[in-house]
């Protein structure tokens, strides 16, 4: 396994968590940025690391938000009820990607493929 491959696959998976856990739009923008950088000349491990954490980040991102609204939407801005309902809803998915995102590092830093449940799929291998 090629050292370099190695590191911009753990790269990607750190960028997914920063996105998730400290500044998120800034390294979701470096994590696709680094993946239009190397996706054509990325090894099997990067590309695989890379096609995962930006697809999961789009899904998992527009889920958020498009669920989020519509449950206020259908649940009105000022109940009690509907601010509960988006609360663990959004607590429940992030925490979610999160975990998942920390089994992604950890096949990264042991050179393994790894692919998100559900929705990984959809992302290459």
């Amino acid at each position: 396994m090629d050292a370099a491959d190695k590191r911009l696959a753990i790269a990607a998976e750190s960028l997914f968590l920063v996105n998730l856990l400290l500044a998120p739009g800034l390294a979701f923008a470096a994590l696709l940025l680094l993946y239009l950088k190397h996706r054509g000349d990325a090894g099997p491990l990067a590309a695989n690391h890379l096609s995962q954490t930006v697809g999961v980040s789009l899904v998992g991102g527009g889920l958020l938000v498009v669920i989020s609204v519509l449950i206020v939407l259908l649940g009105g801005f000022d109940s009690g009820y509907t601010w509960m309902v988006v609360i663990l809803y959004f607590t429940f998915i992030h925490s979610t990607l999160i975990l998942t995102g920390v089994l992604g590092l950890v096949k990264a830093l042991a050179g393994q493929p790894w692919r998100y449940p559900l929705v990984g799929r959809y992302f290459g291998s």
